[in-house]
């Protein structure tokens, strides 16, 4: 794990290897930022880094490997003005910065590398963007900025959507950040239970997927389960428990 700071001066940007602390900060990019950072982003598969900062290109992104890596090619369609702040959707397909000039908020496609701009919301943001962010399933974006409302969301769908309606009760001052609280799926999705009489490809099923079955006491049996897991859910425990043929006492498996 690791840790990574933008900051005002230079190198406007630092990282740190990351284990409940800081270790021993890593070599400054090879090629560096040209202004001061106003905001850093690690892609989801911690494959790289972005910021955000003042001073053309406005975003600077490298590969990431525990250290930056040569930095990639600036983006074909500039960001427009001084970059406040970054973000990766959550597949990693996609990359938006919130900036100075209008229309305030840009995003690219995501491959390694920037892409092909897309095209500008058909609704502005009203001025200049500070924060950014992607909704957890990477449907919704949303941008933090001077000028009422202050927020502004949009459906994402590789591109932004129609605007979506302002707050119904208005946030009262500048936006400088913004984020989506994490939506939290672990899900039981199937299980099947199995025979313990041979290897994991070859032992006997019992019955059907998703089926309970009736076992004599003390009779060796393997349950194979499938979790539905999105949004790199904290740790969950699933509790097993057996009941007696025709009790009504769920009991649990230690």
């Amino acid at each position: 794990m690791d840790i990574a700071v933008a900051l005002y001066n230079s190198p406007y940007v630092t990282a740190y290897p990351w284990s409940s602390g800081f270790g021993t900060k890593y070599t400054n990019p090879g090629t560096a930022v040209t202004g001061d950072g106003w905001g850093v982003s690690f892609s989801p598969s911690g494959n790289d880094i972005a910021v955000a900062h003042v001073s053309s290109p406005y975003v600077t992104a490298y590969p990431w490997s525990s250290g930056f890596g040569t930095k990639y090619t600036n983006p074909g369609t500039a960001v427009a003005g001084n970059g406040y702040g970054v973000a990766f959707s959550p597949s990693g397909n996609d990359i938006a910065v919130a900036h100075t000039t209008a229309p305030y908020v840009t995003a690219y496609p995501w491959s390694s590398g920037f892409g092909t701009k897309y095209t500008n919301p058909g609704t502005a943001v009203t001025s200049i963007g500070y924060g950014v962010a992607f909704s957890p399933s990477g449907n919704d974006i949303a941008v933090a900025h001077v000028n009422s409302p202050y927020v502004t969301a949009y459906p994402w769908s590789s591109g932004f959507g129609t605007k979506y309606t302002n707050p119904g009760t208005a946030v009262t001052s500048i936006g400088l950040g913004v984020a989506f609280s994490r939506a939290v799926k672990l899900l039981l999705h199937s299980y099947r239970f199995r025979a313990d009489d041979g290897s994991e490809t070859a032992a006997t099923w019992l019955d059907t997927l998703n089926t309970p079955i009736t076992r004599d006491v003390d009779t060796s049996t393997r349950l194979r389960v499938l979790i539905d897991a999105e949004s790199n859910p904290p740790p969950k425990g699933f509790q097993l428990e057996y009941r007696k043929k025709g009790g009504s006492t769920w009991t649990k498996v230690v």
